[in-house]
């Protein structure tokens, strides 16, 4: 979710569901350890809960990272062992760590001991390339957990890291959640979250319960469809935290948001902040144009604003 989740995209999403659990973009250590923390770490506190999602394989580098993140606040923080890109590949982490359980373990083991209060988990595929026996699978979650992990995000697809590129590799390789909860099964102690092909909350919830399959698990993790469209997440509170907060309409999100867009855009583009609020009206009439006002005239005209709040009248008037 490089370029996706940063700190405005996640601050929109928390206007839509207060207790959803919220990732950064993957960051890497190098990049934290060598660049400006402020920058990549700072978040605003209504984000929370929160966690922040590390690329990096040395220990000690991990466990400094860790000590900074504990030092902004994070919730969590996790390790990424699914990204099949090439960059990540010659970075020597992200997926290609499948290959290497060890290795992950140290940085896990290091991360722990560096910051004993904080969760460590881990998320990853379920093998790459030849690399994709259950065996396999066993060994890497096995010897991962042994290290001090307790939570296993497992996006059910392999990965094949050469002839696929990273769009692919969230497609063409077919989904087996069944895995999941055959890793469930065998790690009764472990918490297990599905990822992968989640459209819907109704999904998410079917594959908790995993009633098909006669064994539960312990969450859902959705992506690039929570991106794309984000209101499927309206209702997250009420269907998965028990809460009685009345659900907030399109309209009603978008007018809290205003305060925060008007806040920034005193010293940065507009942009940052709507690119992301482009799905906000996915499948509704209407939303075309506002994808058409918000990527063009809400860009370069100062009125952006004006432009927004004509917007909102019309969507309320059309019950958004």
């Amino acid at each position: 979710m490089l370029d996706w989740t940063d700190r405005h995209e996640r601050y929109f999403l928390r206007l839509i569901s207060q207790h959803t659990l919220l990732y950064t973009e993957m960051i890497t250590t190098q990049a934290i350890i060598k660049g400006d923390c402020e920058s990549l770490l700072g978040y605003n506190p209504q984000e929370h809960p929160l966690a922040l999602q590390l690329g990096g394989s040395d220990p000690t580098d991990l466990a400094e990272c860790a000590n900074i993140a504990s030092d902004y606040g994070y919730d969590e923080i996790n390790l990424n062992i699914g990204c099949p890109s090439a960059r990540v590949k010659s970075g020597s982490f992200g997926a290609c760590l499948m290959a290497s359980p060890d290795i992950v373990a140290e940085g896990v083991a290091a991360m722990k001991h560096a910051v004993p209060n904080i969760p460590i988990t881990v998320k990853h595929r379920i093998g790459i390339d030849d690399l994709d026996s259950y065996e396999l699978l066993y060994r890497f979650v096995d010897t991962v957990s042994a290290a001090g992990c307790e939570i296993f995000i497992v996006h059910a697809r392999k990965a094949w890291l050469s002839g696929l590129s990273p769009k692919q590799n969230r497609e063409i390789p077919p989904l087996r959640y069944d895995l999941v909860y055959r890793l469930k099964a065998d790690f009764p102690q472990l918490q297990f979250i599905i990822n992968g092909g989640i459209h819907s909350l109704q999904q998410a919830e079917q594959l908790i319960l995993g009633k098909e399959q006669g064994i539960s698990i312990d969450g859902a993790m959705i992506g690039r469809e929570a991106y794309h469209n984000p209101y499927i997440l309206h209702d997250a509170d009420q269907r998965f935290y028990g809460s009685n907060t009345p659900i907030k309409k399109r309209t009603e999100i978008m007018a809290e948001l205003v305060d925060y867009i008007e806040q920034h855009s005193r010293n940065r583009p507009v942009h940052d902040i709507t690119r992301h609020i482009l799905g906000l009206f996915h499948g509704l009439p209407g939303a075309k144009l506002w994808r058409r006002e918000l990527s063009t005239r809400a860009i370069f005209e100062p009125a952006w604003e004006t432009i927004l709040q004509n917007l909102l009248r019309e969507f309320e008037r059309l019950g958004y």
